[in-house]
């Protein structure tokens, strides 16, 4: 019978052993520490600069008159009621559309504006405003 110390095989060892987890942690430190700076060489260059977004025309706005006698006034220009639906109609078929800016004298009768924005609806302009004057205090 001895009493020294030995080992004996029924002893269970109950921690873990972090030797292999620091060997790969170490391993994998020393790899990026090199692939790292060899990321950063590249050839310096001066890129042209684009944009990504598509160019938008804007359209002119169409600025619509009905004088007080009832006269029409295309950009300041008189036009008849026969021009005018021939000129709504080329309106309305250009992409993008104007905005159609209607300005009507407070003595003209509603009849002529509404001609015009019946005119417009048929001609399929969509974009239809009207032009009025801040009220002075």
């Amino acid at each position: 019978m001895a009493f020294g110390t030995q080992d004996e095989p029924d002893e269970v060892m109950n921690e873990i052993n972090m030797t292999p987890l620091v060997d790969v942690m170490l391993v994998l430190l020393i790899i990026f520490i090199i692939t790292v700076p060899v990321m950063k060489h590249a050839v310096n260059i001066d890129l042209p600069r684009a944009s990504s977004e598509p160019e938008v025309t804007k359209p002119q706005n169409i600025l619509f008159t009905v004088a007080a006698d009832g006269s029409y006034y295309w950009n300041e220009q008189k036009i008849d009621d026969a021009e005018l639906k021939s000129r709504m109609a080329a309106e309305g078929v250009k992409d993008p559309q104007p905005e159609l800016h209607i300005r009507g004298d407070k003595a003209v009768r509603y009849e002529r504006v509404a001609q015009v924005m019946s005119a417009a609806r048929e001609a399929g302009v969509r974009k239809i405003g009207f032009v009025t004057e801040p009220e002075s205090k």
